[in-house]
């Protein structure tokens, strides 16, 4: 017997016992449940999502898109990055203003060598401004999960006020459950056992996301 006919025999008999005219488990669960926590304005999420991005240490900054091509190179150069791992669907113009050497997302590509680049440019699926979260969900412009999860310096564009939502429920709806969803809050951090936190063990030691929109503001660093 194999692992799958195992568990699927569990999962049998555990129903064995339930009524052909049980409810309907989509109705079974009461999801009356508050969409969003208070009323807030278009800005007042976007701000919202700085502050609990910044909160997690991701670095956060706000341009026009007329200003984005140039925000990403002067974040490429304030790293030194001699080498960007680039997907194969992010629009080519958000890198015409650095002549950093770019690395397409290879299915081929080996940890070693996605170790080797210096940082990673993707968008993302969607922002959720009460969590702080940015979600990637493989997406042309956002490559494979690896991508994001190797290089040590992860910039990621989101696009204002199109990407932004107030809730995860609200995010949950703009998402695909088949998709290889990535959940990130702030760069990758972890505590032993007397609370001392380490960054970059598991993921990128630096996060820095970009609100890209069509009104400039100035920059706000955690």
């Amino acid at each position: 017997m194999s692992s799958r006919d195992l568990i699927l025999g569990r999962v049998r008999r555990a129903i064995a016992d339930v009524r052909q005219d049980d409810t309907p488990y989509e109705q079974a669960v009461d999801r009356s449940y508050l969409r969003e926590h208070g009323r807030r304005s278009v800005a007042e999420t976007v701000d919202l999502l700085a502050e609990n991005l910044a909160d997690y240490r991701a670095i956060v900054h706000r341009c026009a898109s007329g200003e984005l091509a140039a925000t990403i190179a002067g974040l490429l150069a304030e790293r030194a990055a001699g080498s960007v791992v680039v997907p194969a669907g992010l629009d080519a113009a958000w890198l015409a203003a650095t002549d950093v050497t770019r690395v397409p997302d290879r299915l081929g590509s080996t940890p070693r060598e996605l170790d080797a680049v210096d940082s990673v440019v993707t968008a993302c699926a969607v922002a959720i401004a009460e969590t702080g979260t940015i979600v990637l969900d493989g997406g042309p412009d956002q490559g494979r999960r690896r991508i994001t999860l190797v290089p040590d310096h992860h910039i990621c564009v989101v696009r204002v006020p199109d990407q932004v939502v107030s809730s995860v429920p609200q995010a949950l709806q703009r998402l695909d459950p088949t998709r290889p969803l990535t959940w990130i809050s702030g760069p990758s951090a972890t505590s032993d056992i007397e609370l001392d936190r380490v960054e970059g063990v598991h993921g990128p030691r630096t996060l820095e996301v970009v609100l890209v929109s069509d009104q400039p503001r100035a920059d706000v660093t955690s």
